[in-house]
This record gives C-alpha cells, sequence and structure tokens, in this order.
C-alpha cells in the first residue's frame, strides 16, 4: 500500500513527494523533529541518509527507537512508520553515495551537520578546501556519513474524508506477518 500510494504523491508532486517527518529523542527523551528525504524501501526498512554525528545521528544511535511521518496534502493522505532505526550497511551506504551528485558528496565532507558555525564563508572555504582535496578523483564516502535504515512496528495509513471522519488504518507487526485494524477518526 505504501509504495502504491508513494507513486501516487511521486505523480502528483514530485518535488516533495519523498519528504518526510522523521522524530527521534534523546537518551532523557526529549523529542526532535526534522524533514529528510525519503531513499527507498530495503527489505521492508525505510531508508535514510545522514551525517552520523548530526542532532538526529546520535540521537539514533543512543535512542533508536523512531518514527517517519509521509504527508501529501495534494491527496489528502498520511502515512505514519513507528520502529527501530539501524545504520545501514557499509556496502548500502557506498552504492547510494556514490549516486549522488558531487556537489552534495563535496558537502558531505565538507559540513559538519548540526554543529555551530561562524558563517557561511566557513563553510564556503571548507566547500572550496573540500574540492580541492578531491579534484580529479572519485569522492569517497567519508566514515561518519551514511544511511539508516528504519524497520517499522507500526505502520498508520490516514486518508482525509469529510467532516473529519477519516479512514485509518493500523498495521501492527506480528510474529506472523500484520495485524490489521480500523481506528476511529
Amino acid at each position: 500500500m505504501f509504495e502504491k500510494w508513494f507513486a501516487e504523491a511521486h505523480g502528483v508532486d514530485p518535488r516533495f513527494a519523498d519528504a518526510m517527518i522523521l522524530a527521534t529523542a534523546s537518551p532523557d527523551g526529549r523529542p526532535s523533529a526534522r524533514t529528510v528525504l525519503y531513499k527507498g524501501l530495503n527489505e521492508d526498512r525505510v531508508c535514510f541518509v545522514t551525517n552520523y554525528g548530526s542532532t538526529k545521528g546520535e540521537e539514533l544511535r543512543a535512542n533508536p527507537r523512531a518514527a517517519l511521518v509521509f504527508f501529501w496534502s495534494s491527496l489528502n493522505r498520511q502515512v505514519r512508520f513507528e520502529g527501530h532505526a539501524e545504520p545501514a550497511s557499509a556496502d548500502w551506504s557506498d552504492r547510494y553515495f556514490a549516486a549522488r551528485a558531487r556537489g552534495s558528496q563535496i558537502g558531505a565532507w565538507a559540513s559538519a551537520q548540526s554543529q555551530i558555525i561562524g558563517s557561511r564563508s566557513v563553510l564556503e572555504t571548507r566547500i572550496a578546501e573540500t574540492e580541492a582535496r578531491f579534484r580529479d578523483q572519485p569522492v569517497p564516502r567519508p566514515p561518519f556519513w551514511g544511511g539508516f535504515m528504519l524497520r517499522p512496528e507500526r505502520i498508520e495509513f490516514w486518508l482525509g474524508q469529510d467532516a473529519r471522519l477519516h479512514d485509518r488504518y493500523s498495521y501492527t507487526r506480528a510474529a506472523a506477518g500484520w495485524d490489521v485494524a480500523r481506528l476511529s477518526p
């Protein structure tokens, strides 16, 4: 169902279909949410990438419980995932990084994501230094950057309806597949 809805959302608005909200929490329970980009499914796990030293990377390593939300307003649909996130394999991360645009590869090296930076010119200097470092050669994946994969334990499909009487379906992972329940709006 998710793949069908995602394809429909991509057909309606390809610029934002892959935007999803990632919610994490610090070890002491402080929540944090931000938009990340969906990078596909791998063995039924939802994939995204980040700098492992970023706030989200640090929080996921300390507390792997996370939630993802896709909202496609043009279709009046939402999909929520809850589960455990774990780092992707080095092989998956290497393959994904190699497929990125060179500018994005350079940016991954140059940006100390989530860290305080004095000015835009500091970032621009780091970019220039990184471009010089990898001039005329492929850019390897930084050891501090890669994928995460969320293994869903619960998925909820929400379809907006008139008078706020929405259709909601919850899928909860069970020993023999998924338990499905209709939820009240």
